[in-house]
């Protein structure tokens, strides 16, 4: 097999590639694969974790996460399968909507949580 390299004098030549060149080029690429999917994937679970805490501190007196069961708000069990308890898709920005502005007797978070818990509790919310 030939791999095209440029000569020293600007032509396109062919020159052998090594079996070993390919399995180590198809290494470094599957190795940069991996990582690039592996810090997303990280960071998303510490989003979850974090949005776990955030529900727990401000939302789990007033809803349920394990059930759609009613509490004071409704139960949120159910939204990883894509609906919202109003019945509405479980987007991203549905839920931001929600949180920032409450509504149906839930107070607006758009003062009371950072950014940061926003997003993280949207990540929480989207696994149960």
């Amino acid at each position: 097999m030939k791999r095209p390299v440029l000569s020293n004098i600007g032509k396109l030549a062919y020159l052998p590639v090594e079996e070993h060149d390919l399995k180590q080029s198809a290494r470094l690429f599957i190795g940069a694969a991996a990582l690039a999917l592996a810090v997303p994937f990280a960071a998303m679970a510490d989003d979850v974790s974090d949005g776990a805490t955030a529900f727990g501190a401000k939302c789990a007196v007033c809803h349920n996460a394990d059930s759609a069961e009613r509490k004071i708000g409704p139960g949120l069990a159910g939204i990883k399968d894509g609906k919202l308890p109003s019945g509405k898709e479980a987007t991203t920005e549905n839920i931001m909507t929600i949180i920032n502005e409450g509504g149906n007797g839930m107070p607006a978070y758009e003062s009371i949580l950072t950014a940061e818990e926003k997003t993280a509790l949207v990540a929480y919310l989207k696994t149960i």
